[in-house]
This record gives C-alpha cells, structure tokens and sequence, in this order.
C-alpha cells in the first residue's frame, strides 16, 4: 500500500508539536528559490508575462489552484509550517498577515549577484531576486516594520527557524542549460558556496539562532538534465537509476564545499545550531526505489509535460499550449521536469523533519515534550553524509 506522506508527518509531528511548539520555533524565515516560493515570483513578474506557476494545472492537488508554487501542492516549507504548528509561511510580496513568519524566497532567483551572469553573458529569468537582494528585502523592507530595537529583533530571530535555501540550483541550471562547459559551472561552485555563507554570517550577525541550510538535489536526475544531455553511451548514466551520473557527481561536490563551510561557520559560532539539510540523499531515496515509495510511474518521468522519452519539451512546458497533465501525480516524483511533486516533497521533509537527513539532527533544537520523547521522532537508518565526491573525467562530455 501506499504511504501518504502528506498524513504520515502530520501523524507523527502533530501531537508533539503541539506540545512543544512554543518551545521550538515560534515562526519561519525563508530565503531560496522555486523549491521554497509560495508566491513572490507571482508578485514580482510583470501581469502581461507571468510565471507559469501563476496558472493551472499548477496547485492542482493541494490548494485546488495555482498559488505561486512551483508543483502540483505544498513544498517542504508547507510540511515542516505544519510540523511545528505553524501557519503556511507567506510570500513577502503579496502577503498580508505574516505572524512573524515571512518568505522571501523567488523562482529563478540566483545565490550569485545579477552583476556575475551580466559577466558571463548568462540571461536569468527575474532580475534583482538573488539571495542578496532577498537578505536586504528582509534587513530594510521587513525588520523595521516588524521589530522596533536591535534587541526586538534579536529575540524575534532567537525564536524563529531560519531556512537558507535551497538557493544555489538556478546558478547551475542557467549556467549547464545556457551551454557553459562543465570546468567552467565547476569554477563558479566554490563563490556560489561563498554566498551563501556570507547571507549566513549576516543572518548570525542580526540574531539568528538556528539556520536550516539545504544542499543541491540530484540534478542528474532531473527530467530537464536528462532531455538536455542526452545520449546513447550509457557509461554516462547511473545502470541503478538511469540518473546523469557526472551530474550527480557535480551536486555532490557542491553539498561538500557547502557542508565543509557549514561546519567553519559552526566552528566560529558555537553558540548557533547551524544545520545541513542532506536533499541530496533524501531525494535518492525514491530516485533509487520509486516503487518503494508509491512512485509506480517511475522517477523520471514528468507528470506535466509534452512528450520525448522523459516527457519534457523546451518549447512546450508545463501548463503551456499543447502540454498534458497526468491523472495521478503521486505516481509521479517529477512534476514538470524541473521541480517534483507534492508527494516527493513530502518525502524529503519526512526524512528532515524525522532527523536522519540533517545534519545535526533537527529535532535536537526543540525542547521535549512533557513525556520526555523527543519532538521529533528520528529515522533508525544510517545517512551517509559523504559520498564519492569524485568530479574528474566530466568536462569531456560539455
């Protein structure tokens, strides 16, 4: 039978959290980008072109329309708001009553500044959305209405999860998709990783106690990748899950410069809990079993798309003229090619929230519950947090 993910996290979090919410996190602050959007992008896209999560079949299985969300229901953002107890964390623009919670995540926003791509002839989609602009939105637009003195804000940030991405996918996406050579994506790793760290140190600065920082998700495994980069030598591919193999091995080198500046941050601040959310692993879950997991369509198959051997069509995507949605997409890991489905969401914030896929664990930051349980029940199973980080022999191929 299959799990439902969505019921099984508020059955196993709902009763503890509202026991010890309070004593966790009493809002969420979100930076990133279409993984965590709930509706900026919407708000910040000219009326006569919007996004397409802006229309149907967008928002189909959840909220019953489009919402800003960049698949078919909630994202992990959703899942661990319901978790804690906590209302859907609302977009920045557009939002009315935050609660203290606020996202300032946006689709096809960048960690890297929009000064860089105009250097590297690379076109994004939004200007002025990159993870620096959304720190400013949060430091200028957001503090000064929410919190009067320093020491309001401090506190305000003490009691608050911090999420931290993901952020980094887009600077791959345009820089792989927009033909840049493999050696060339691999040199601007290390200053996408520098980014990141600076808005951390900055967020540390302002009070923040405990961050959430995602890594990269297997982007070898993506239906967009895998229709781009097509090929018939097979060596290219992983023979256990048809995934891009040097794909893969690119996200895992970025999630390992990404945890060893993580654990430097740690280092210089002991007093903040800085946490590594393992997507990577999380997702490979059900990119390795997909039946296991209720994904009986596969996992690399688009559930809205326009045909090809991975569903997917540069020039008809999802919700576009000529595109077709699946009946049932929690048969489905992917969604339009790019971002995944509900339910594959909800695994990933199943195995976060449960503990085994961050690192340390979340649920060791919230005070327990009255029975002495912990707020969190973890995962039995064993992660490994280093895999083959091996990246040679790659720029052959681009």
């Amino acid at each position: 039978m299959k799990m439902n993910y969505s019921i099984a996290i508020l059955l196993i979090l709902t009763s503890a959290s509202n026991q010890a919410s309070s004593a966790c996190f009493k809002s969420i602050i979100s930076f990133g980008d279409s993984l965590a959007d709930t509706g900026n992008a919407i708000q910040l896209t000219p009326s006569n072109t919007p996004p397409r999560s802006a229309a149907p079949p967008y928002g189909v299985t959840f909220f019953h329309r489009p919402t800003g969300r960049w698949s078919d229901g909630r994202l992990v953002i959703d899942f661990i708001a319901e978790a804690l107890g906590l209302p859907l964390v609302q977009p920045f623009f557009g939002g009315s009553d935050f609660s203290g919670s606020v996202n300032f995540a946006v689709a096809g926003c960048t960690a890297l500044r929009d000064s860089f791509w105009a250097e590297e002839g690379i076109q994004i989609d939004l200007a002025n959305t990159s993870l620096a602009d959304q720190l400013s939105w949060f430091k200028e637009l957001f503090l000064p209405k929410f919190c009067h003195t320093p020491s309001d804000c401090k506190n305000f940030l003490k009691t608050s999860l911090v999420l931290v991405g993901e952020i980094e996918g887009n600077d791959y996406n345009y820089a792989f998709l927009q033909g840049k050579s493999f050696k060339s994506v691999l040199a601007i790793v290390p200053k996408v990783v520098k980014a990141i760290s600076l808005t951390i140190n900055e967020l540390i600065k302002l009070g923040a106690k405990t961050l959430v920082v995602p890594g990269d998700l297997p982007i070898g495994c993506l239906p967009v990748y895998l229709t781009y980069f097509i090929t018939s030598n097979q060596t290219y591919y992983d023979p256990e899950t048809g995934c891009l193999d040097w794909l893969n091995r690119f996200a895992r080198h970025h999630n390992k410069l990404l945890q060893t500046e993580l654990d430097f941050i740690q280092k210089q601040n002991p007093s903040i809990n800085v946490v590594y959310a393992d997507y990577y692993n999380a997702a490979m879950q059900f990119y390795r079993f997909p039946t296991k997991y209720g994904f009986s369509e596969g996992a690399l198959i688009a559930c809205c798309g326009s045909g090809g051997p991975y569903n997917v069509n540069g020039t008809s995507t999802c919700g576009s003229e000529g595109c077709s949605t699946c009946e049932d997409p929690s048969l489905y890991v992917s969604w339009d090619g790019l971002h995944l489905t509900e339910t594959a969401y909800g695994v990933i914030a199943d195995g976060l929230l449960q503990g085994s896929f961050t690192s340390p664990p979340l649920y060791a930051f919230c005070a327990p519950p009255s029975n002495n349980a912990d707020p969190f029940t973890p995962l039995t199973t064993t992660v490994t947090r280093s895999p083959d980080l091996s990246v040679g022999g790659e720029a052959s191929y681009k």
